[in-house]
């Protein structure tokens, strides 16, 4: 089945991307959240001349199973010839561009077959734990763990993640002795029955980063991420090697090269690639076969509840080597106000700390009309 057009529709936050066939048969999906009105131009400039025309699968060809057979050939053919023809351009917006195609193209494929894009990738609708995860440095540890028994108490989360450090601190603390009394606090209010995860946000130097990790694992953390610049592997690998807790990260690289080094490197104990930032489902399940393979587990990064959450769900639901849980932010219309009115009923209810893919077909989610209508609109047609 050709593509015969893609639109946009878009603000600077968000951006959701909608393809239609030859048949005149339609998919949804989002690139990255932020700057996402440059993203829908990079789509229009430097993704749809190259794939409008192309085959999108849908044929009969793909046995729905696995990696989808012919149809998952299709897709990837399609995305590499993107970066083929964009060799110039390697970075993120491209890939960010490309995840928007991408995930349109898998709710097209599932609405055409009647099942969800977790079945249509070798999965089941069902349940994910997930971890309840703060976004806030602002906040003081008393008050974040007051907010954590709250959310386990509404939602049953046994798993929450915050922030040490400062992003990309230099070593610096978001201010003085925040980190080595936020690690205590947290642990004392949630007790030992609940798994504690720390994002560093790339602040420490090697050994800076190692003498927290000793504190964090003295407190019984088991998810130590992004502890070192993201870019300088060999800094990560040194607090890897180091220490006994799970050194995590992956979430900003877009480059199949970068994740290859980092898989053959054992740079972390646990990889966690952003479906949205590495360019869709289809490039997320080549790094998830890379790291099965090499015995590692992938724990995606999922920071916010606009569709990346949802494609997140259905991944994990389908590879082998999935992590333990499923990142769910807890910051809501006040942090993140752009989040406010995306769609027509909520995919993010919390069950006893699960989130739940239903049997829905394709991603089972509509965009608000009334956002649709408030957005900035761009189409490209074959």
């Amino acid at each position: 089945m050709k593509l015969n057009s893609i639109e946009t529709f878009a603000d600077e936050f968000v951006c959701f991307v909608q393809v239609t066939a030859e048949d005149g048969t339609k998919g949804t999906g989002q690139v990255a959240p932020y700057n996402a009105d440059i993203t829908a131009r990079v789509l229009h400039r430097q993704v749809a001349p190259h794939v409008l025309g192309g085959d999108m699968g849908g044929d009969g060809g793909g046995d729905g199973v696995g990696d989808g057979g012919d149809d998952m050939a299709a897709l990837d053919a399609m995305l590499d010839l993107v970066r083929d023809r964009e060799h110039k351009f390697p970075g993120a917006y491209l890939r960010r561009a490309m995840g928007g195609l991408d995930t349109a193209i898998w709710d097209w494929r599932g609405k055409r077959e009647g099942k969800p894009v977790c079945e249509l990738i070798g999965g089941t609708p069902g349940e994910v734990r997930a971890y309840a995860s703060s976004m806030k440095r602002d906040i003081t540890p008393k008050d974040e763990a007051e907010r954590f028994l709250r959310q386990r108490d509404a939602h049953g989360f046994d798993a929450f993640k915050f922030r040490i450090g400062a992003e990309v601190g230099h070593d610096r603390d978001e201010w003085p002795g925040r980190t080595e009394e936020i690690v205590p606090t947290i642990r004392k209010a949630l007790g030992y029955d609940a798994a504690l995860l720390v994002d560093a946000n790339s602040c420490y130097s090697p050994a800076r980063a190692i003498e927290v990790g000793r504190m964090l694992i003295d407190n019984g953390v088991s998810h130590y991420e992004e502890p070192c610049p993201y870019w300088e592997f060999e800094q990560t690998k040194a607090v890897t090697d180091a220490l006994e807790i799970d050194i995590t990260g992956g979430e900003q690289d877009c480059m199949m090269a970068n994740w290859k080094g980092m898989i053959d490197g054992r740079i972390v104990d646990v990889l966690q690639p952003d479906v949205c930032y590495l360019g869709g489902i289809a490039r997320s399940l080549r790094v998830a076969k890379m790291a099965e393979a090499a015995g590692l587990p992938v724990t995606p990064h999922a920071a916010n509840l606009s569709m990346v959450t949802l494609f997140t769900m259905h991944l994990l639901r389908a590879i082998p080597n999935a992590g333990k849980y499923l990142e769910f932010s807890i910051e809501g219309e006040d942090y993140y106000p752009w989040q406010e009115g995306l769609f027509t009923s909520d995919p993010y209810r919390i069950t006893d700390g699960k989130a739940t893919v239903t049997d829905a077909p394709g991603w089972g989610l509509e965009v608000s009309p009334e956002w649709l209508a408030k957005s900035r609109y761009q189409v490209s047609r074959l």
